[in-house]
């Protein structure tokens, strides 16, 4: 029974993770603002930072099982 949230929490985290990281390439492949009103070494740095961080605690959840 334990096993249904950690799989579900590690398909969210990884696919948030996965996602963000794919839109922020997209973003900065098209040379447009990661976030508006922001430097966008700052905003591209956050938002990887992040999107990193997401997709690792996908995997943690995932081996954990």
């Amino acid at each position: 029974m334990e096993s249904g949230p950690a799989i579900f929490a590690g398909v969210v985290f990884a696919l948030f993770g996965g996602g963000l990281l794919a839109w922020t390439g997209t973003r900065l492949r098209r040379r447009e603002p990661v976030a508006l009103g922001v430097s966008r070494v700052a905003s591209a740095a956050c938002a990887s930072a992040a999107g990193t961080v997401a997709l690792a605690l996908g995997v943690y959840c995932l081996t954990r099982l």
